[in-house]
């Protein structure tokens, strides 16, 4: 399928490399540790029982950890290995 002085699989090829290194990425994000909090670390609301046996070593809240998710997703959806033609799509 890949046109020109593009070898044959190599749109599969740049699909898995960039599928690969989200997944690195998302592995290097390290998850909670330690022992869980009863209050949240940063409103000091109460943790609910649940929540803290579901992710031992959770320190937020619901709430809280909602708000720093959100924050936290500006990554932007450009794939930087595709050619010029692609991006300008």
């Amino acid at each position: 399928m890949a046109g020109g002085w593009a070898k044959d699989g190599a749109v599969s090829e740049q699909i898995e490399a960039s599928i690969n290194d989200e997944l690195a990425r998302l592995k290097a994000q390290r998850g909670p540790v330690g022992d869980s909090l009863a209050y949240c670390a940063e409103c000091g609301e109460e943790i609910p029982e649940a929540r803290r046996a579901a992710l031992p070593g959770v320190k937020l809240c619901v709430e809280c950890a909602s708000e720093r998710d959100a924050k936290n997703r500006g990554r932007g959806g450009i794939n930087r290995r595709g050619s010029k033609d692609s991006q300008l799509k």
